[in-house]
């Protein structure tokens, strides 16, 4: 089982459609929960996450968050973020047959154009985050954001493809 894990700030429509990818998830027993982490949202991101069955939190310690998880597994992405066709056959085989964290493959059908890519450090989300929860406890520090937590990470890439969460606030 796999739990989802979200940051959000003023995220409602792009929480929304992270969500509505995952539900398939859910149905195919995959995803046991996800948990929406928030910045004093102004807007109805918490809303959203509510009408979802998502577990919120606006004060929240990554490490307890973590300790929280229901799943064994983890996945850490941006809201906006949206895994591709057959995210939900590899993921579980992944977990079943691996102990090592991955992130998703870049989508070909989002790129950024070649100046702001080497303009511009893309975030240690933008392609996910799937690591056991164990690994997860290990890492975690008190007071850490997501972006520390998934620095650092030697990470595996995983064939299924994720439309970054950048396509969606481009289409704001």
């Amino acid at each position: 089982m796999l739990t989802v894990v979200l940051e959000c700030q003023d995220q409602e429509p792009e929480l929304a459609q992270t969500l509505s990818v995952l539900v398939a998830g859910a149905v195919e027993g995959l995803v046991s929960d996800v948990v929406v982490l928030d910045h004093d949202s102004r807007d109805g991101t918490s809303r959203v996450a509510d009408a979802a069955g998502c577990r919120f939190h606006s004060q929240w310690d990554i490490k307890d968050i973590v300790r929280s998880a229901r799943g064994e597994w983890l996945l850490f992405v941006e809201p906006g973020a949206r895994p591709q066709t057959g995210w939900i056959d590899e993921i579980a085989e992944y977990m079943a047959l691996n102990k090592l964290p991955a992130r998703f493959t870049a989508s070909r059908g989002y790129r950024r154009p070649f100046l702001q890519r080497i303009r511009r450090a893309s975030s240690p989300l933008e392609l996910g985050l799937l690591l056991p929860k164990k690994q997860a406890i290990a890492a975690a520090r008190s007071g850490m954001s997501l972006l520390e937590f998934a620095k650092g990470q030697k990470l595996r890439k995983l064939s299924s493809e994720l439309i970054p969460s950048w396509v969606a606030r481009a289409a704001r």
